[in-house]
């Protein structure tokens, strides 16, 4: 019988071959002391010195395929090859009389042991990169040449303890059919990297995957993050009809790609992208967006030893504007603290992040910070249909204070002759219930709402759905948080403002009707769930939605309200059924 093994769902798609097994050089070494320090320096400096070429060769391959933001992954591996601290931990060892491994080693796992006893996942995840540079030095002093996956011929999955930036930068997207690697989650850079790529992947398996022999067939299922080890024929045949019918339902639905979202009785409803970077635009537009829904600058900031400037942060968003072609772009001001700590402002630790000085509050508390990218967007607003979003707004006061900061960065931009648009719209996340029960104050303030759906149910129903033991509380069809949309929205209209959805109930087949209904007219997700959602959108009946939607709103239960949508729209099992399950 199949072995089957479970990890974290990293990047979607099924995917079958061959397992082929990444081993790593063996980098086993003899600490020595009384060495030459000098001696040891050269051999040490030698090595870094290989180590950059290699990097800054393997970054232009990756900024060629892939763009500027996954290139800069590696930007901040050369940063690690000078880094101060490091330097100064190794100079010590060698001053000991260490040789260059052991000096080498010795400081890198006191960083990297730091790192990962942080508790924002991201930056835990960060360890992985010194590793990676750490390996890579260590490699060069032993003469042991890195693993090379650029030497892959034929097609396979990728079976590994983990893929550092530099491994997963070399693969060939025609032939890997998939990614599976016993550590790592779906922000580490295997992760990130795997769906730029496209490419299915799980990760995070445990040790349980060294049992995986080289040329094992694997059924990678990167949405239910599973592996199965020498799937019978029936699952194969099922996984391999699964990948046909996907491939002929991408071909249908291209069709759509370039016709506007509105429902068969004429409301429209605008289409678009949720984006990290400037790299994602490609796919964005190959799904037929009609604008970006929602740009996150924070991979701007993290990761990274330094602050962007106000030119890499303009350079960015000039580049997704231009691609846009004058189509709306919605940018998100930085949203990090708390939970997504930036180590460069030393913020102190909180008891509980999630309600602390995180987004806007933190931009507000640091103002210099937040001036230099109101400034890069400012700038930028010349080259597109910028649209301006301040993130976890709880009051009026707070919009007004983000708005006067930015009104008076654009006041000093035309007096020192800088180009902006005449007409930027500023809008605001409704994510904090306190934001829907204003809407209709807030709509004087603003262009525009989103309604970020994630943080809106959790900040409402006090449940993380990353927690297995409350999970289950965290309801997007529940009626509070319907009845918060629904006060949104009616807020926004006696104002005649417009209102998109950016959080994952956008994507959700079975919101949407109900989305439509309460008179949400933009939805922005992530790009391949656009045009299954635009078919959707342009058979719906935006009359009969939005009955569904009052009636809705007078249950008790997200069961009553599922029943009832499922009920007045029973071609939804048609349209969201279009996913076999190869383990069934």
């Amino acid at each position: 019988m199949p072995d089957t093994l479970s990890g974290i769902a990293a990047s979607p798609g099924l995917g079958v071959g061959p397992a082929f097994v990444v081993r790593p050089p063996d980098l086993g070494f003899e600490t020595r002391g009384g060495q030459d320090p000098v001696a040891e320096r050269v051999r040490l400096n030698a090595a870094l010195a290989a180590s950059r070429a290699e990097i800054e060769h393997v970054r232009e391959r990756v900024r060629a395929h892939l763009g500027d933001e996954e290139a800069a992954i590696f930007d901040a591996h050369l940063l690690l090859l000078t880094d101060p601290e490091l330097e100064t931990a190794i100079e010590a060892g060698l001053r000991d009389g260490l040789n260059a491994e052991a000096a080498l080693v010795g400081a890198s796992d006191t960083f990297i042991a730091m790192f990962e006893r942080l508790e924002d996942a991201y930056l835990r995840e960060r360890a992985a990169d010194l590793r990676d540079v750490r390996n890579r030095v260590l490699a060069h002093l032993l003469g042991r040449p890195p693993a090379d996956l650029a030497a892959l011929s034929a097609p396979a999955v990728i079976v590994a303890h983990d893929l550092a930036p530099s491994d997963t930068a070399q693969l060939d997207r025609s032939l890997v059919r998939g990614i599976v690697t016993a550590v790592g989650g779906r922000t580490s850079h295997s992760a990130i990297m795997a769906r730029a790529l496209g490419i299915p992947a799980v990760v995070g398996v445990g040790e349980a995957l060294s049992t995986v022999p080289s040329g094992a067939v694997l059924l990678v299922d990167g949405d239910a993050g599973r592996v199965t080890v020498n799937p019978d024929a029936g699952e194969v045949a099922a996984a391999e009809t699964w990948m046909r019918r996907a491939k002929e339902e991408r071909t249908r639905l291209t069709a759509l790609v370039g016709r506007a979202g509105r429902t068969a009785d004429g409301v429209r409803v605008e289409l678009a992208a949720n984006i990290g970077s400037p790299a994602d635009l490609g796919l964005a537009l190959e799904n037929g967006a009609e604008g970006i829904g929602l740009y996150r600058t924070e991979f701007l900031y993290l990761g990274r030893d330094t602050l962007p400037g106000e030119e890499e942060q303009y350079g960015a968003y000039r580049t997704v504007l231009e691609g846009m072609a004058g189509r709306p772009v919605v940018i998100r001001t930085l949203d990090v603290g708390g939970d997504k700590a930036l180590p460069t402002l030393n913020l102190p630790p909180e008891e509980n992040p999630f309600l602390g000085l995180r987004a806007i509050r933190l931009c507000l508390a640091r103002p210099d910070l937040f001036r230099v990218q109101l400034r890069a967007l400012l700038r930028a607003s010349v080259h597109g249909d910028l649209r301006v979003m301040f993130p976890m707004i709880a009051t009026v006061q707070e919009f007004r204070q983000a708005r006067a900061l930015l009104d008076e960065e654009r006041a000093r931009l035309t007096a020192q002759g800088v180009p902006v648009a005449d007409h930027i719209q500023v809008g605001m996340m409704v994510e904090i219930p306190a934001a829907a029960v204003l809407a209709r104050q807030f709509a004087r303030e603003v262009d525009f709402f989103s309604i970020g759906s994630n943080d809106l149910i959790g900040y409402t129903l006090a449940a993380d759905r990353l927690n297995e033991q409350v999970a289950n509380l965290y309801q997007p069809l529940n009626p509070a948080i319907l009845a918060l949309i629904a006060q949104t929205c009616a807020g926004a209209a006696a104002e005649g403002r417009w209102v998109g959805v950016c959080g994952e109930m956008a994507a959700d087949p079975l919101a949407l009707p109900l989305l439509v209904g309460l008179g949400v007219t933009e939805l922005s997700m992530s790009a391949p769930a656009l045009l299954p959602r635009r078919e959707q959108v342009l058979a719906l009946d935006a009359g009969k939605a939005r009955e569904l939607a009052a009636q809705a709103l007078t249950f008790d239960t997200a069961q009553e309200v599922e029943a009832a949508v499922r009920a007045a729209f029973p071609e939804l099992h048609s349209l969201d059924a279009r996913r076999l399950e190869p383990h069934a």
